[in-house]
């Protein structure tokens, strides 16, 4: 049996609009405008996705040196929101061996404002995420630098646009199948409504399955809680 022996399939911007369109039963020659409310269609298809939840290809791991005193740190741009941090002794591509790392936890914007001293240094234990155009890391307490020196974090990046036709789509192989249904879907609501529920139904099921294909595969341990009566 002879097999390709490539695993690098997708789709450029153009060919999953052509794809789209013909789900909606407008093929043969388009016009610009056509292709320009797809191209729109589909960003906006990307953006809803952020609110799908945690896409695991586009989760980075980023590393800034610690500055004494300063709880503040930019976020670079482009990142949605900061999944979990901790702080480390060493930084980026160091010797794993020797490095300590302790995992700090995340509040919300109430619990900082809540802070009394936000500059009290010490070592940092909690962390708060402001989700502005370009997010900023708050940390609690500012760090000391007397162990720690790096602060890292998981940060969950944006989609990127579709940008011009003939760029690939910015997505896994796994997610190829729903971005394509997804796009017919949107470009069904504007040009052949009586498929609009039929492209909705196979959207959100191909979407599903993609997300739920998506996940960690880790182990889950469940201990049962013990209770025994008075004396025993």
């Amino acid at each position: 049996m002879t097999t390709s022996g490539t695993t690098s399939f997708n789709l450029e911007i153009d060919e999953l609009i052509d794809e789209a369109f013909g789900r909606v039963g407008i093929g043969g020659s388009r016009s610009g405008f056509h292709l320009r409310v797809a191209r729109r269609n589909l960003n906006i298809l990307l953006s809803e996705w952020d609110n799908r939840g945690v896409h695991l290809w586009k989760v980075k791991l980023a590393t800034v040196l610690l500055v004494l005193g300063q709880a503040e740190y930019a976020v670079d741009s482009g990142v949605s929101d900061v999944l979990e941090a901790f702080v480390s002794t060493t930084g980026a591509g160091a010797n794993t061996v020797n490095t300590q790392d302790v995992s700090l936890t995340k509040i919300d914007r109430s619990a900082y404002a809540a802070l009394p001293n936000k500059l009290a240094k010490g070592q940092p234990s909690q962390y708060y995420v402001d989700r502005q155009e370009i997010p900023k890391i708050y940390l609690y307490q500012a760090p000391d630098l007397n162990t720690y020196t790096y602060l890292k974090y998981y940060v969950i990046k944006r989609i990127q646009d579709a940008g011009a036709y003939t760029n690939d789509a910015d997505v896994v192989f796994r997610f190829l199948p729903c971005m394509v249904a997804g796009l017919a879907y949107y470009l069904a609501m504007k040009n052949s409504p009586e498929l609009v529920q039929q492209n909705k139904l196979i959207y959100e099921d191909q979407l599903k399955r993609a997300l739920d294909e998506d996940g960690q595969r880790a182990s889950t341990y469940i201990t049962p809680q013990s209770f025994y009566p008075n004396g025993i």
